[in-house]
């Protein structure tokens, strides 16, 4: 079989060779594979057809023109107040979406944590790098940039043994159970990163067994839970699969359903599955 370069297809399709790469990352096109840096493509390869993702579009038009009230908007107040909250942060919804509508903490009758309101602006930037690049390879760059953007200018990024947007230096623990060891992550992320990548259409399962795989691991200092529970959102919009977002009264079950997964993985996706039927109820209502 005859083998040409990225930019000869790309010609022959009449797209960008960014999209020729993505398609060949993302295994839609048969046959492709990389030697060395340099992406092999079989000549007589047929450009793929890509189903329309209409959510991540609207997604993309809302944040541009900053709408308010829309999906983008409750993605962005639902999944920071969530996420956050499933680590510890004591702000609440309300406290969470007048930060996001107003830019300010407002009048309150209790302290708050100043890396509670800081991490929560972060997650805001967190879903809009995670928007702008949905359809990009997931790649340990793009996963570290992700947690650079999360943990910037908290009071963990003045720690001289914390680690912003690199994998952590000291070994952790997670729910009492080891995670890798600091000197193999990088190895042990580039193993999950490969596998993952080779599955040609990737399912709802392979999105959760991915994050179960990595929160494993537990690559950074803090922060894993909420940049897996990000991952795994860019990677349902990546393949067009309705994502969601785990609801922190239900964190008992999620954890629970990552500690069994090698066991038992219906809880955790039965868990995931349930997520994901309360944010079609959103779509359902925003006509989506």
């Amino acid at each position: 079989m005859e083998f040409v370069g990225v930019s000869e297809i790309a010609k022959k399709w009449g797209v960008s060779e960014r999209t020729v790469r993505n398609d060949c990352a993302t295994g839609k096109v048969p046959g492709a594979f990389l030697q060395g840096k340099t992406w092999k493509i079989p000549v007589d390869a047929v450009r793929p057809v890509h189903k329309k993702n209409k959510l991540l579009e609207i997604l993309k038009q809302q944040k541009e023109s900053h709408l308010k009230g829309g999906i983008y908007h409750k993605i962005q107040v639902a999944f920071a107040y969530n996420s956050n909250h499933i680590e510890g942060s004591t702000l609440t919804e309300e406290q969470t979406r007048f930060i996001y509508e107003t830019k300010t903490i407002g009048v309150q009758k209790h302290s708050v944590n100043v890396d509670d309101i800081i991490e929560t602006i972060n997650h805001f930037k967190c879903v809009d790098y995670v928007i702008d690049n949905a359809l990009k390879p997931l790649t340990q760059k793009f996963i570290k940039k992700l947690h650079y953007i999360l943990k910037s200018s908290t009071t963990d990024s003045q720690k001289a043994w914390f680690n912003v947007g690199v994998y952590k230096k000291l070994p952790n623990e997670i729910g009492g159970e080891q995670t890798c060891l600091p000197e193999n992550v990088e190895q042990e992320m580039e193993n999950l990163l490969r596998k993952y990548s080779s599955i040609k259409n990737k399912k709802l399962e392979d999105i959760v067994e991915f994050h179960q795989k990595f929160e494993k691991i537990h690559p950074f200092q803090d922060g894993n839970g909420r940049v897996g529970r990000l991952i795994m959102f860019k990677e349902c919009l990546a393949n067009n699969i309705v994502p969601f977002i785990i609801d922190d009264k239900y964190k008992t079950y999620y954890y629970r359903g990552l500690k069994e997964w090698g066991s038992e993985r219906g809880f955790l996706l039965e868990t995931c599955l349930f997520m994901q039927d309360n944010f079609k109820k959103w779509l359902e209502y925003f006509r989506i």
